[in-house]
């Protein structure tokens, strides 16, 4: 059972776990100083009700736009007033991990009125597989419906697996969709398989094609951006430097934080901080080999991460420049400090409501919402304590 305390806020330190051949390049990743928030945060529930919300956007007019995984996309008010289903979601495979996963506004929404919907589907010749979407949303009161709607892109090979599907869209500079894929669970071999989409980032055009900017290698598939992931849920883009940050869930511990380049090779499963769900090592039990990329960060023990923003407002005093990961489970939200491309300090907060967090997003006016991952799943907004 988890400790409760009286408050909604709570810093605590990571744990401390002792290293099997420990070293000292190890403890620099992790296990960051807690860095107590120079502002007071209040955290305010503003919708409860949903199922299992997998992502969240934010329209135009400030309302939000949900997606649950049980296959379901609704408009929810700044005041938590959840609408009817929006008509015209694609069918998806709701079993184990999957469902209908994130949704993103493509960059020029106000216009063009698109969204993005990653999801796993059913694919015609057996298995399922991460498939990306995109729509017109016509709004119609609380509701509202998906005109033209059209899959872009479909991971492959389809697999006969409930586990591992990935995505969280997010536009690079230039429009393109970036999003990463999970490994399937059954298949961790084939993320070091250029050739296909299993345990990658993935660069496409906003139509599908692939990106001119991915690495064009001999071998490589032309959509893939890099290779080496196990199970990326949580993508972010700093808006500065177009840098595209990712975190991917490990086995037991392992959880990573990394910046993947064009053509890099983040290890998975050839090297890897965590172990197998046994206990047993994963593979030959390395954690650095040559040619292939460490993270900027790790957690050891997992948190399950899922979830990431980069926090660019003046809302939260002191927080600009920060990350923010969901974890689910480590049920909490975690803030790290960077400084020059480095994790130098974390804290953890949330951890009072005992929730799984899906999601996190900054909301346009500079408050933070993140969405817990329950079957009465819940819209929190964090904001300065008045």
């Amino acid at each position: 059972m988890r400790r409760r305390s009286s408050t909604i806020l709570a810093v605590l330190p990571m744990l401390l776990v002792p290293f099997a051949n420990g070293s000292a390049a190890e403890l620099a990743i992790t296990n960051t100083p807690v860095v107590p928030s120079p502002t007071a945060i209040e955290a305010q529930v503003v919708a409860e009700g949903l199922k299992n919300p997998w992502g969240l956007a934010f329209l135009p007019d400030g309302r939000l736009i949900v997606s649950e995984r049980v296959g379901t996309l609704r408009i929810v008010t700044q005041d938590g007033k959840i609408g009817p289903p929006i008509a015209g979601v694609p069918e998806v495979v709701a079993r184990g991990q999957g469902g209908l996963l994130d949704v993103a506004l493509a960059p020029n929404f106000v216009s063009s009125g698109t969204l993005y919907l990653g999801f796993s589907e059913a694919r015609p010749g057996g298995g399922n597989g991460t498939s990306v979407a995109k729509a017109k949303l016509v709004l119609d009161g609380d509701s509202g419906r998906l005109d033209g709607l059209s899959v872009i892109f479909r991971q492959e090979p389809a697999m006969e697996s409930t586990l591992h599907f990935g995505t969280r869209i997010v536009f690079a500079a230039n429009g393109d969709l970036m999003f990463g894929l999970g490994d399937r669970g059954i298949a961790r071999d084939e993320a070091q398989n250029p050739a296909n989409h299993l345990g990658k980032v993935i660069r496409i055009k906003p139509d599908g094609q692939p990106s001119d900017l991915n690495p064009k290698r001999d071998g490589w598939d032309a959509k893939v951006w890099s290779i080496g992931h196990r199970n990326i849920q949580g993508a972010a883009i700093d808006p500065a430097t177009d840098q595209i940050w990712t975190v991917e869930h490990g086995a037991r511990g392992g959880d990573e934080l990394n910046k993947p380049e064009a053509g890099k090779n983040y290890g998975w499963p050839i090297i890897t901080y965590g172990v197998e769900y046994s206990g047993l090592p994963i593979g030959d039990g390395l954690t650095a080999k040559d040619g292939l990329e460490q993270p900027v960060y790790f957690w050891k023990p997992s948190i399950a991460t899922s979830g990431l923003a980069l926090y660019s407002g003046d809302l939260i005093s002191g927080w600009k420049g920060n990350l923010l990961v969901g974890g689910l489970r480590g049920a909490h939200l975690q803030r790290l400090v960077l400084e020059n491309g480095r994790v130098i300090g974390h804290e953890r907060l949330l951890e009072d409501l005992d929730e799984r967090i899906r999601d996190v997003r900054q909301a346009p006016d500079g408050s933070v919402w993140v969405a817990t991952d329950d079957a009465n799943g819940k819209l929190i907004r964090l904001r300065p304590k008045t």
